[in-house]
């Protein structure tokens, strides 16, 4: 499992950050996303223990991916697919 991976755009929506793929990907086309300090591209391969920063209006949330899903199931399961850092929960 921790050589599975997936697009940046279709992780986002399945861990619920977006409600819509189309959504996540005008994010992370918008800079909206880095991918390991590195801004992304929709096509991004993420993979267990990629660090994830998604800024959403002034809210901006560091995550770990501990997890990846290609299918968005309920809000229940797709908080298995990271975590936030302290120090993003902190600076919220």
């Amino acid at each position: 499992m921790a050589d599975e991976t997936v697009r940046i755009d279709r992780w986002l929506w399945a861990a619920r950050m977006f409600k819509t793929r189309s959504i996540a990907a005008d994010a992370v086309r918008g800079g909206k996303v880095q991918v390991n300090g590195t801004r992304a591209k929709p096509s991004k391969e993420v993979r267990s223990g990629d660090e994830v920063r998604v800024t959403q209006g002034q809210i901006s949330r560091t995550l770990i991916v501990r997890a990846v899903s290609e299918r968005r199931g309920p809000a229940s399961e797709a908080v298995h697919l990271y975590e936030e850092t302290r120090e993003s929960i902190e600076q919220r």
